[in-house]
């Protein structure tokens, strides 16, 4: 079973989005974890948190997915799961955030707030990996072909 969690091709196309994704991430979860990029730390991003009425096991889920998880998705370790993580954060995120202040990102400021176009793509490239998994040069590849590294077109379907 947790060998046909990580089935997947050697196609490049996963590879470039799980890269993109998990290095698009790793800032956000850097920010929170490590106070990187001018974050918080973990600390602050708990009390942050809790102030806006989130329990904290939902903001260490939230750490972890985006720091570590991003981390292991650029390695291509167990793509399909955190994809559904990121998936479900962005989801959230951007119901509770974003939906309300339209579809467009405030590029020039003229809006209340930042709109959900970003998250939309997030969550598509979260359901790409999630249908293909990871791709070329991913640990789940190796690990779900035995360490053969050979293009088969049944081992693309996660369905098997």
């Amino acid at each position: 079973m947790f060998k046909k969690f990580l089935i997947t091709d050697s196609s490049p196309a996963q590879l470039f989005i799980r890269l993109a994704l998990g290095v698009v991430m790793f800032p956000h979860g850097a920010q929170k974890v490590l106070g990187w990029f001018g974050g918080s730390g973990i600390t602050k991003t708990l009390q942050a948190f809790a102030g806006m009425g989130f329990p904290a096991w939902s903001v260490v889920a939230l750490m972890v997915v985006e720091s570590l998880g991003a981390v292991l998705l650029v390695f291509g370790f167990l793509t399909r799961l955190w994809a559904i993580g990121i998936g479900a954060m962005i989801t959230i995120c951007m119901f509770l955030s974003h939906v309300q202040h339209g579809f467009f990102m405030n590029w020039f400021g003229q809006q209340q707030g930042e709109g959900f176009e970003y998250h939309i793509l997030v969550i598509g490239i979260c359901l790409a990996l999630l249908i293909k998994g990871g791709g070329a040069l991913s640990v789940d590849r190796k690990i779900s072909s035995g360490g053969k590294h050979g293009y088969s077109r049944r081992s693309s379907r996660f369905s098997q």
